[in-house]
């Protein structure tokens, strides 16, 4: 199930009768604590064109949040997964009790039904990111190793050069808090534009 056969299928009026996901909450650990609080960032990206299933997206979240609570505390950092699973899989039943051989249809009507849905990933996209504190890094990157073994491909591990979540470096983040010139928005910041005097 992970290569990217056919075009998106996804849930909609007309296809009807899709499982729910198995992954229901995409942020765990101090979801609300202040950008100022967790610098580092760290994500588990992928390293290949593929297809990932719910049920692997909810057991690494759980294998993250495990490791991460017990070795640094549940309000230590802030995990976000980073893929949603949206593509629809099917599957052409066939029934496997005793004199099956006369009841199966075989190839007629192979058009399958719904089984369960997948995230559908590029080589290069962040699965899973990891904000935290610079003393959890070793726990970090342990963590995110024990969410590897979950993922079907090959996964790689990256420290980022932002702030956090936000889309500023560190020295930028710093020269901006310093100069006043950030607009906190929760998890992340803006930047707040210089506005030009008026020429009289």
């Amino acid at each position: 199930y992970r290569y990217c056969k056919n075009k998106p299928y996804i849930k909609s009026r007309y296809l009807r009768g899709v499982p729910d996901p198995k992954i229901r909450i995409y942020d765990v650990g101090q979801k609300t604590a202040p950008v100022d609080l967790f610098p580092l960032c760290i994500h588990l990206v992928s390293g290949e064109k593929e297809q990932i299933s719910s049920e692997a997206l909810e057991a690494a979240r759980i294998a993250v949040n495990k490791y991460m609570t017990v070795n640094c505390g549940k309000e230590s950092f802030h995990m976000r997964v980073r893929v949603h699973p949206f593509h629809v899989l099917r599957i052409n039943k066939m029934l496997s009790c005793a004199g099956a051989d006369r009841l199966q249809t075989g190839m007629r009507h192979a058009y399958g039904k719904p089984q369960g849905v997948v995230a559908r990933v590029k080589i290069g996209q962040p699965l899973l990111s990891v904000r935290t504190k610079d003393a959890n890094r070793k726990h970090v990157i342990e963590a995110l190793r024990r969410a590897k073994y979950k993922f079907p491909g090959r996964q790689k591990t990256a420290v980022s050069d932002m702030w956090g979540f936000t889309e500023f470096t560190r020295t930028e983040f710093l020269e901006l808090r310093e100069a006043g010139r950030l607009e906190y928005k929760g998890v992340h910041v803006k930047k707040i534009k210089n506005k030009k005097m008026p020429k009289n």
